[in-house]
């Protein structure tokens, strides 16, 4: 393990240009280019020149002079060894002290002040560098892409890191070379310098010499995997070492850091799927031992690999990051949340959980977790109103600086299952001003589905349809997704069935024909929910014996309207009930809507937005509805009859107002 000491590493001059030329022998290469970072480049002759350098520091603090063809420009600086420091500190203090030197290390939060805090030390061990380079790659990073490269290149500190790591790199410790290695990959600095490539032979020699402990091989895979993809041929040696070892000797962090190799793709299309189906048995045991970041790492290596024969593993993490919520970052929030949609698990603790976390902190989450917790509820039925709530107070105040995206994905829910918040006027007049200051901003699928999600809890979004209906917004969809697919002629042909029944005031553009469909029930695309054949069965048999034969009603009977019925039941002027085939004399029409708990949130008496509207507009254009639920195993009661009230998007009947 070595030692590098920056406080003796000083330029004699404050010019930089002569710091790069030490760093290079006279001759350093910066490239910049879109989408490829920092590149540093290290040229032959500085080899020469650094080799005779290194080979000159025998002795500790002995300092060195490199003459760069001026006589005027020096250079002293310092490289310690780590033996030679060995008895320079006690083993429990220095433990101690580099811990205390990692929490400085990590309270950084700029490259200015990681680079101060650089300057400020005596000396750092490779693997307190290799933190230091880690922890520039996180102040760095915003949404995986570096930014600043040109500062950072240029910027002495740094240049003396990758200097010190590419001369001392035989004498580099494992962790602290995979680890500077990794991290020098994700800065983007050139694949080709003489630093990185350095770096992996030095790599490549030890895993061939069987060195590296397993932590050490995942760090250098997860680099290998960035640099080189799933391809790089140094992956297969580095995975026969991996399973080599006894996986019941693993510890957490070590089963977890195999998982997300296998992630990043090592282990997609299939491949080492005997080893993953061992780790899925063997973690089971290790779940109550993981941290939040483990439990998250694990459940999103699950989501990604589809680990789908691996539910009793991930029914227990589901279960042991109920305790971690709290502790959750926002990205491993956003793992777990995407495990339990992925998966189809629910657990009603969990979601307890969720509801003390939102409820506290919904101000304060980043607009993606908010947006993973509405999906977690609108894709699996739950009608949370404490989040729902929460998340409706949230979006009133915070709604400016969320993406358009962000702002269907929170607001679209509360269509699905039909839920207005306490402040339901406030909410969606803010959703009007900002649909009318960044309208262009949407996506014509998302603007499409966000609309439509409105009319379902009766917010008419008039002064939006003119331009929904217009030839030049379909062009738009069209181009989208080459040809309109069914489910976006489905939407739009219930945004004009809608409007038609429910708002008599629009004139403006309709729906032109070719764009409608005859059902809202399609397979795969359906805007209603088909009914329980189990449930039917047991009405139908209830009918006949009450109406005495089976000629009196008709089953799954679509209407001009594009809605199926479930039952329809005619009547005569006099209330006797007709024959289902007789189209003459009828006075009435019954729609029975037979209602198991499908239709409606879970373990919850609230219809989903979908089965509402369908019995508003079959009210309207004259059905009787009479709906029949199923007894809920929850409650032992029957869902009540559906009752909205008659408002629009902000409560006005006519048009959207501000």
């Amino acid at each position: 393990m070595a030692l590098i000491n920056f406080k003796c590493f000083r330029a004699l001059t404050s010019s930089v240009q002569a710091c790069r030329q030490l760093l290079a022998g006279g001759k350093v290469i910066y490239r910049f280019g879109p989408g490829t970072g920092l590149l540093c480049h290290y040229g032959p002759s500085a080899l020469q020149t650094a080799c005779s350098v290194t080979s000159a520091l025998a002795m500790v603090c002995r300092n060195y002079h490199l003459e760069l063809g001026n006589p005027s420009i020096s250079i002293t600086g310092t490289v310690n060894l780590h033996r030679e420091t060995g008895n320079q500190f006690k083993s429990n203090s220095k433990q101690i002290e580099e811990q205390e030197l990692l929490e400085k290390i990590n309270n950084c939060h700029s490259c200015k002040d990681i680079f101060s805090f650089v300057n400020s030390q005596e000396g750092l061990m490779d693997t307190r560098v290799a933190a230091v380079l880690q922890r520039l790659c996180e102040v760095q990073a915003e949404d995986g892409k570096p930014k600043h490269s040109q500062d950072l290149a240029e910027d002495t500190v740094f240049q003396s890191l990758c200097f010190y790591l590419e001369q001392e790199s035989p004498n580099l410790s494992d962790a602290g070379l995979v680890n500077s290695l990794n991290s020098l990959i994700k800065l983007r600095v050139d694949p080709w310098s003489t630093l990185v490539v350095r770096l992996i032979l030095e790599s490549q020699e030890r895993v061939s010499k069987g060195q590296l402990a397993l932590r050490d091989l995942c760090v250098l895979a997860e680099g290998l995997l960035d640099l080189k993809g799933p391809d790089c041929i140094m992956l297969e040696e580095i995975m026969d070492q991996v399973q080599s070892t006894s996986l019941a000797d693993w510890e957490p962090d070590e089963m977890a850091m195999v998982y997300r190799i296998l992630q990043l793709g090592v282990g997609k299309r299939g491949k080492y799927q005997g080893l993953l189906n061992k780790m899925n048995h063997l973690t089971v045991s290790q779940v109550s031992r993981f941290s939040p970041k483990l439990t998250s790492t694990v459940l999103n290596a699950l989501v990604v690999l589809d680990q789908t024969q691996a539910i009793p593993l991930v029914i227990k993490l589901c279960r042991y990051s109920i305790r971690h919520i709290p502790s959750f970052t926002d990205n491993e929030i956003i793992h777990v949340l995407e495990a339990f949609i992925h998966f189809g698990h629910h657990d009603l603790f969990f979601t307890e959980a969720l509801e003390r976390h939102v409820a506290k902190h919904a101000f304060t989450m980043h607009p993606k977790v908010v947006s993973r917790v509405m999906q977690y509820c609108s894709r699996k039925r739950i009608l949370s109103k404490t989040i729902f709530n929460a998340v409706a107070e949230s979006f009133i105040y915070n709604a400016d600086r969320f993406t358009t995206t962000e702002i269907a994905e929170q607001i679209i829910p509360f269509g699905k299952l039909n839920y207005l918040p306490p402040r339901t006027s406030s909410l969606f007049r803010k959703l009007e001003r900002v649909l009318g200051t960044r309208y262009a901003q949407f996506q014509p699928h998302v603007l499409l589905n966000l609309l439509h999600s409105c009319t379902l809890v009766e917010r008419y979004p008039l002064n939006f349809l003119a331009k929904v209906f217009s030839p030049y917004f379909l062009q738009q969809l069209q181009a989208a997704k080459p040809g309109l697919t069914k489910s976006v002629q489905t939407q739009l042909t219930q945004l004009f069935l809608t409007v038609a029944v429910e708002c008599p005031s629009y004139k403006g553009p309709n729906l032109l024909p070719k764009y409608r469909v005859k059902s809202f029930l399609m397979a795969g695309h359906s805007l209603e929910s088909s009914v329980d054949i189990h449930f039917y069965n047991q009405v139908k048999a209830g009918l006949v014996d009450l109406l005495g034969a089976r000629i009196y009603f008709a089953s799954h009977v679509l209407t001009p309207y594009c809605y199926t019925i479930d039952i329809e039941i005619k009547l005569d002027e006099e209330g006797f009930v007709l024959p289902a085939v007789q189209h003459n004399e009828v006075r009435q029409r019954i729609a029975l809507c037979i209602d198991d708990q499908r239709r409606f949130c879970i373990n919850s008496h609230n219809l989903l937005g979908k089965e509402a509207i369908k019995r508003r507009h079959l009210k309207l254009v004259g059905y009787e509805v009479v709906q029949l639920a199923e007894t809920c195993p929850a409650t032992r009661r029957l869902a009540p009859a559906y009752c909205c009230p008659d408002s629009c998007l902000c409560g006005q009947r006519h048009a959207l107002r501000s």
